[in-house]
């Protein structure tokens, strides 16, 4: 059994690839192809597999292809995916970045209630979104959105987050009313992991726990620390812990790279990883 992370790669040649993923300095391999961990599914992914290997966990596997917007990449991997539903032996999907489309995404959905019912959803990104387009948020069992997405989530006639409206202002002390909001307009996954100066752990409507130290500035201005935040969650999911247990050790893990890592703003995120391992000692 095996998790799988779907996503993209901001890259028009990229192939359709399918498979365990092996990290290498700072590059993500899958199959023959390499991609640099720089933020998005690529980062994602890396960081599942390097917390993963923390574990004692064979890595994650991934279903990925190029788009840089056009959304043709990303409807061949909806159909792979719902081509191959049936022969996959998966504990749970970590989706990520894909090009949303409601048509697609409700028949992946009903191809993995059908074939995979015991899988965890998890949904992060455009994925995230177009869950919440379809009506379905509620299917999943974790989203991962930061305060923008959250306001998103909390406007029940919003169809893309550039089209949230402008009194739901990504305002981080109004995220437990948005979290209300969310919840009451069943547009939240059965829980939440809200990204932010605080993040806020929550199942069923209900903060179970919040994380706001260590804090380390530098980190909100590195591209990819959501990515990587996801990412080390889904490894602990893969390790069967507790949902909300795994997001806030999770969120913990993500804030120590910070200190471990001593970024600065022009770090990329994949320069974070050589202190995945210390993190994940410091937080259990």
């Amino acid at each position: 059994m095996s998790w799988l992370i779907v996503g993209t790669v901001p890259e028009e040649d990229f192939p359709l690839v399918h498979g365990p993923v092996v990290v290498r300095n700072q590059s993500l391999r899958v199959q023959e192809r390499e991609v640099k961990i720089a933020r998005g599914t690529p980062a994602l992914a890396a960081f599942t597999a390097m917390a993963a290997r923390e574990m004692d966990l064979a890595p994650p596997e991934v279903l990925l292809m190029g788009d840089t917007g056009s959304g043709q990449g990303s409807r061949k991997v909806y159909a792979r995916l719902v081509e191959i539903m049936g022969e996959l032996e998966v504990e749970g999907f970590t989706f990520h970045y894909l090009l949303p489309d409601i048509y697609w995404h409700n028949k992946v959905l009903w191809a993995i209630q059908e074939k995979q019912p015991s899988a965890v959803l998890v949904a992060d990104a455009g994925f995230m979104y177009v869950a919440k387009m379809s009506g379905f948020s509620a299917d999943y069992d974790l989203f991962t959105p930061d305060i923008g997405e959250m306001c998103f989530l909390a406007d029940e006639t919003a169809p893309h987050p550039f089209y949230t409206r402008g009194f739901l202002l990504e305002d981080e002390s109004r995220v437990e009313e948005y979290i209300s909001r969310a919840y009451s307009e069943q547009n939240a996954a059965r829980h939440l992991l809200v990204k932010g100066a605080r993040d806020y752990i929550v199942q069923d409507g209900q903060i179970m726990s919040t994380v706001s130290e260590p804090a380390v500035p530098a980190m909100e201005a590195i591209g990819g620390t959501g990515d990587s935040l996801t990412g080390i969650v889904t490894a602990r999911l893969m390790a069967k812990e507790d949902i909300p247990a795994a997001c806030h050790k999770s969120a913990l893990t993500n804030r120590h790279l910070g200190v471990l890592g001593l970024p600065t703003p022009a770090f990329s995120i994949g320069e974070l990883l050589p202190f995945l391992a210390g993190a994940m000692q410091e937080t259990g």
